[in-house]
């Protein structure tokens, strides 16, 4: 199980390369949303222009109250009113996905998830005591800041599409 846990520390990270607001989603409660498709599709479409453009503003992360306006133009490009909406909707994103299995699609409620590989974790001998305390430290940091998924559509439109979003972030 512990392929589990890290192909979804890998999803989750991949997001977070792309979603420029991870520290402050860490910091506070996501603002959950109802995901459409049309959001789904402007998230995919807009990672190669956000990458180009994170790369070449190379400043602290944009937050709603301060954003390059080279990001602010990719996020209207793609369909999103600003760059706030569109860190809505990929912080809404990552938390779906880091709830789905990469092998079998069944999605678990996030606090579940986590508390499933915190027992995994303790309980594998092969890990090195140093990385094991490591994972466990950030796996109860999750625990902290991990919130139930109020929009269950959300859910099934993230597995609809998750081999295109999983490409757009590799």
């Amino acid at each position: 199980m512990l392929h589990v846990f890290r192909s979804a520390l890998v999803a989750v990270a991949a997001i977070a390369l792309f979603q420029f607001s991870g520290l402050a989603m860490a910091q506070s409660p996501v603002k959950q949303i109802k995901l459409t498709e049309k959001h789904i599709e402007g998230f995919i479409s807009a990672q190669k222009d956000m990458a180009a453009a994170a790369e070449k503003v190379q400043a602290s992360p944009p937050t709603c109250d301060k954003v390059d306006p080279a990001i602010e133009g990719v996020a209207k490009k793609h369909g999103f009113a600003s760059f706030c909406e569109y860190d809505d909707v990929a912080a809404n994103i990552s938390m779906v996905m880091a709830g789905i299995d990469p092998q079998s699609k069944q999605f678990t409620e996030p606090r579940a998830a986590i508390k499933k590989e915190i027992d995994e974790v303790t309980a594998d001998k092969s890990i090195p005591e140093k990385e094991k305390k490591q994972m466990l430290e950030e796996l109860n940091e999750a625990m902290r800041s991990a919130q139930p998924i109020e929009n269950a559509s959300n859910i099934d439109l993230v597995k609809k599409y998750w081999d295109k979003i999983d490409a757009v972030l590799q």
